[in-house]
């Protein structure tokens, strides 16, 4: 099945699988297990984090299937990112060390920066203030971009890149980068297609990789905000039994077809193989446009409390 899936090409020249396995909220001592069983599936792609505190058990899964001899290192794709805490220039390298550490690796394949948004340094990963909001602190993301080059000079990161990075920011970034980021993973799915930003990117030659694309599901950043259960919406139900799919698998093949790569989350067995299956089918120009129409613009992260930020993504900017 691995075979099956579409590679992205970075304008440096490398290629990321347009589909893999995200981890974001799994929960510990389930994370290996299902990483173990989607490599194991065809799945050639892992995307972990810092913040996820599950790098340890995803580098464990990563060589125990080198170690088989399911995969060879350089099979896998392995991406993770540079948590808000370590935004200082000469705070980044030491975070990759860390992170690559955990991960039991020599390099990583991408390196993202999380957020554009800086964090008071300490032991705490959202660190809180004494009126109980985020500590945050005045740190340009040029300047941690500085040393996400220095990741990629030292050879600990084979690419690097951004996250919850907009337009405006992109367009500053690359601006001032000498090695230019390849990625920006962001929120999308059929409530929020991200079609404008992902025409941008492309066009400077950045890829785009989309979490949450199966919406709000069991995500608790979503909070009580009225975001449609687009899976539940009669025209995917309809292209579902068109096709003998699922509404999820349907929603995946969409966020394959608008061009950009593919993160869902899920420790379950069974998910984890529906969500793989979805390359023996594609959708028609005409269902595209349907399911472009859908769109409600309501993010499931929009991290509202950190909207006075200065470097905040979702505001006006796409």
């Amino acid at each position: 099945m691995s075979s099956k899936v579409p590679f992205l090409e970075f304008s440096n020249g490398n290629k990321m699988p347009a589909f893999g396995l995200g981890t974001y909220l799994s929960k510990p001592n389930e994370v290996e297990e299902a990483v173990k069983y989607a490599i194991d599936l065809g799945y050639r792609s892992i995307d972990t984090a810092y913040v996820y505190q599950n790098e340890n058990e995803v580098g464990k899964a990563i060589q125990v299937k080198i170690q088989d001899g399911t995969i060879k290192r350089e099979d896998i794709f392995v991406t993770t990112k540079l948590w808000n805490t370590f935004h200082k220039e000469e705070q980044v390298v030491s975070a990759c060390k860390e992170s690559l550490r955990k991960l039991g690796l020599d390099y990583v394949d991408l390196y993202l920066i999380h957020s554009p948004m800086a964090f008071k340094e300490g032991p705490e990963l959202v660190p809180v203030n004494e009126a109980g909001k985020v500590s945050t602190v005045d740190i340009d993301y040029l300047e941690t971009w500085k040393g996400m080059e220095e990741c990629s000079r030292q050879g600990l990161a084979r690419n690097i890149g951004v996250s919850n990075f907009n337009s405006e920011q992109i367009t500053r970034l690359l601006a001032a980068a000498t090695i230019k980021p390849v990625n920006n993973q962001v929120e999308l799915n059929i409530n929020i297609n991200q079609k404008r930003l992902t025409e941008f990117c492309n066009s400077r030659g950045i890829t785009i990789t989309g979490y949450t694309p199966l919406g709000r599901p069991g995500n608790p950043e979503s909070g009580d905000r009225d975001i449609p259960n687009f899976l539940e919406n009669p025209k995917i139900i309809e292209l579902a039994k068109k096709y003998g799919k699922t509404s999820a698998q349907i929603a995946l093949r969409f966020v394959i077809q608008l061009g950009a790569a593919v993160i869902p989350k899920s420790v379950t067995r069974s998910r984890i193989k529906e969500n793989f299956e979805i390359f023996d089918f594609e959708l028609t120009e005409n269902e595209m446009k349907i399911l472009e129409a859908l769109e409600t613009g309501k993010r499931v992260v929009l991290v509202e409390k950190l909207k006075d930020n200065k470097y905040y993504p979702f505001g006006i900017s796409f």
